[in-house]
């Protein structure tokens, strides 16, 4: 077991029946959707991020069709028995996003893949991965996920959801452990009703895309450019995937405009992707927010704000109503 530097503070993660530190480790980029990111730096952000008290890490199976899932398999058995929890996600595999596609067939071939790639006999999370909204209502769906648990395939399951009505219908169910959803500076609508039913029902809240796809790091501008594997350019209008995916769907020079309204409100010594994950720690009902990184630097700055004072939500409230709800508020 590897020292940890730096303590991230631990909150209860309701039905998953165990805690967790508030800021984990999203790794979506693992898998290149971000442009490259080699085995080798890979393996060290992780261990970066872990070494910082980062114990929550976040992948799915299409994630760089499996790369991502087999890195951190990888790290896994680095940290053996060092309180790692690895959350993963499926559904995303199917060629064709159906209701139908959610069967017992496909979540045991998926379930398999994944504990293949991670090297594990038992997950401990499973995510349904932003399926058809009907899914969140079928019966079906729920009964062969509580037979995988019985089946000790899985430890506990839960959602990830594009809308507030799914995390709403999912929140009902009650072996339901968690809830992935976006929330940000730029993604208010949650705190009006999904983070309070699901504090009341003991669902964990996962509060994904942090940093509006890097938007709210504060480093971009009307020049920078995206390279052609990166979704930040080839779904900026929702090509590829939901849109709200990428920039939390607002559009590129909003956000800019936006983040220099917040900027003043940073604290002193602090960057301004801190004082916006900071800001989600704030939010009563958060589990545990999940911002990539690209690099060992960025891993351990993420850990860091943490250890902030909380910030000005007051700014953050208005920004929003100003520039940003008419773009996002009623479309998920």
């Amino acid at each position: 077991m590897r020292t940890r530097l730096w303590f991230v503070e631990k909150r209860i993660a309701g039905r998953l029946n165990r805690q967790v530190g508030v800021v984990g480790l999203g790794c979506w980029q693992l898998g290149a959707d971000w442009g490259e990111v080699d085995e080798s730096e890979a393996l060290a952000l992780l261990h970066a991020a872990a070494d910082t008290g980062v114990d929550f890490f976040d992948t799915a199976d299409v994630y760089g069709d499996g790369r991502s899932e087999s890195l951190v398999g990888r790290f896994l058995k680095e940290r053996e028995d060092d309180g790692i929890f690895v959350a993963t996600k499926m559904g995303r595999r199917l060629p064709a996003q159906t209701t139908e596609g959610y069967d017992r067939e496909n979540f045991l071939a998926w379930n398999d893949r994944s504990r293949r790639n991670l090297g594990v006999d038992t997950l401990d999370l499973v995510q349904l991965h932003c399926p058809p909204t009907p899914v969140y209502s079928r019966d079906e769906v729920y009964d062969t996920l509580d037979e995988m648990v019985e089946q000790q395939r899985i430890a506990a399951y839960g959602v990830s959801v594009e809308k507030v009505e799914e995390a709403l219908a999912a929140i009902q169910r009650p072996h339901v452990a968690s809830v992935q959803i976006i929330l940000n500076a730029f993604r208010l609508k949650p705190l009006e009703e999904v983070l309070p039913k699901a504090a009341e029902a003991g669902v964990a809240i996962i509060a994904r895309v942090p940093l509006a796809s890097g938007m709210l790091s504060g480093k971009y501008t009307a020049a920078t450019t995206f390279g052609a594997d990166d979704h930040r350019n080839y779904n900026r209008n929702g090509e590829a995937f939901d849109v709200g995916e990428t920039f939390s769907g607002v559009p590129y020079e909003v956000g800019l405009e936006a983040v220099e309204r917040l900027r003043p409100y940073v604290p002193e010594g602090a960057t301004m992707a801190q004082f916006a994950l900071r800001w989600i720690v704030d939010q009563p009902g958060v589990t545990v927010v999940i911002p990539g990184a690209r690099n060992v630097e960025q891993a351990r700055a993420n850990s860091h704000a943490a250890g902030l004072q909380p910030v000005d939500g007051k700014a953050v409230a208005e920004v929003y109503d100003e520039l940003i709800r008419p773009h996002v508020h009623d479309r998920w």
